[in-house]
C-alpha cells in the first residue's frame, strides 16, 4: 500500500503524522519526503546515509550555425521556454519541463538536448525505515520533475507513506498520483477549516479514497467536525493539543518515542484507513 500525507496548507502535522506512522509501523517500510524545497523528515529518524543521487532533466541546446530562426519550436512550446527573437533561438531553461517537443519539431533538426541539474535525492536508513528524500537546488523554480525521481525510487513490492508538500498545487499533484489513500491533516482553526475544503476538492476531484486526521485537537472549535460530519469524510485520528508533543518536537524527537503513551493512537490509524467505505460519494468529484 502507498499512503499520502497531505494538507491544505502548511504547519498541520503532515511530517509528524508520516514519521509517527512509519515508527509505528509493523513492518519494514519507505518514508518519501517529497517536500523537495523543505525536507525535514531526516531531523526526526537517527538515519544512516546510504546514497545521493544527481537529479537532472533534459534541457534544449540551440545550434545556432542550423537554426534558421523559423519559430516552430517556440511556438510548439506551452511554457514558452525556447522564443525565436530576430531569427536566433533563445531558450530558457528554468521554465523548461523536458518534454522534448522542441527536438521532434524542428524541421532544421538544430535542437538536441542537454542535461541540467535540478537537485538531489537521498537514500538513508534508521531501523526498519528506509527514508528517501528530495533536496531541490536553489533557484530551481520547478519540484514536480525531483519529486517524480524521488518516487521513481520507491520499491513496490514494500508499504510507503509519501510525505507531501502543503497546499494543492503541481507539486503536491505529482506526490499523491498513484498513491492508494489520502490522509488529510488539519487542525481545528479557521485556517484548518479554510484549507481543509481546497484539499478535499483536490483529493475528490483525483477519485481518490482518503480520511482525515485533526492535530492539536482542543485548540479552536469543532468547525472542522462539523465540516467532516457534513461532508461524510471519516475522521481517522485526534492527535490532542498536549505542550509536551511541542517540547519533544522542538527536541527532534518523534511523539511515539518519548511519549510512548501515544504509539497506541498512530497504531490504530492504520486500521482506520482499512476501515474506510470505498463509496462514491467519498470519492465524486
Amino acid at each position: 500500500m502507498i499512503l499520502a500525507v497531505a494538507s491544505g496548507k502548511g504547519g498541520t502535522g503532515k511530517t509528524t503524522v508520516s514519521a509517527n506512522l512509519a515508527r509505528t509501523f509493523g513492518a519494514v517500510v519507505q518514508l518519501l519526503d517529497c517536500d523537495v524545497e523543505e525536507p525535514n523528515a531526516h531531523l526526526f529518524l537517527q538515519v544512516e546515509p546510504k546514497g545521493r543521487e544527481t537529479v537532472t532533466v533534459p534541457v534544449p541546446l540551440v545550434d545556432q550555425a542550423r537554426c534558421h530562426g523559423c519559430g516552430e519550436c517556440g511556438n510548439f512550446c506551452e511554457y514558452k521556454a525556447i522564443a525565436c527573437f530576430g531569427g536566433t533561438a533563445l531558450v530558457f531553461p528554468e521554465m523548461c519541463h523536458g518534454c522534448g517537443g522542441c527536438v521532434m519539431v524542428c524541421p532544421a533538426e538544430a535542437i538536441s538536448e542537454t542535461a541540467k541539474r535540478i537537485g538531489v535525492v537521498e537514500t538513508s536508513a534508521a531501523d526498519h525505515i528506509t527514508l528517501i528524500q528530495g533536496r531541490l537546488d536553489i533557484g530551481v523554480a520547478m519540484a514536480p520533475p525531483l519529486i517524480r525521481a524521488v518516487k521513481a525510487r520507491l520499491q513496490h513490492n514494500t508499504p510507503a507513506i509519501l510525505d507531501a508538500p502543503p497546499g494543492t498545487s503541481c507539486p503536491v499533484i505529482a506526490t499523491l498520483q498513484d498513491a492508494d489513500f489520502v490522509i488529510l491533516v488539519t487542525e481545528p482553526t479557521p485556517f484548518g477549516l479554510h484549507d481543509l475544503p481546497l484539499a478535499v476538492d483536490m483529493v475528490r476531484e483525483l477519485g481518490m479514497p482518503f480520511g482525515v486526521v485533526v492535530n492539536r485537537f482542543g485548540i479552536g472549535d469543532q468547525r472542522v467536525h462539523k465540516f467532516c460530519a457534513e461532508q461524510q469524510i471519516p475522521i481517522l485520528l485526534e492527535i490532542p493539543d498536549d505542550r509536551r508533543i511541542a517540547e519533544a518536537y522542538s527536541r527532534g524527537e518523534l511523539i511515539v518515542d518519548a511519549l510512548p503513551e501515544y504509539r497506541e493512537l498512530f497504531e490504530s490509524l492504520m486500521a482506520q484507513i482499512i476501515r474506510v467505505p470505498e463509496n462514491t460519494d467519498q470519492r465524486r468529484a
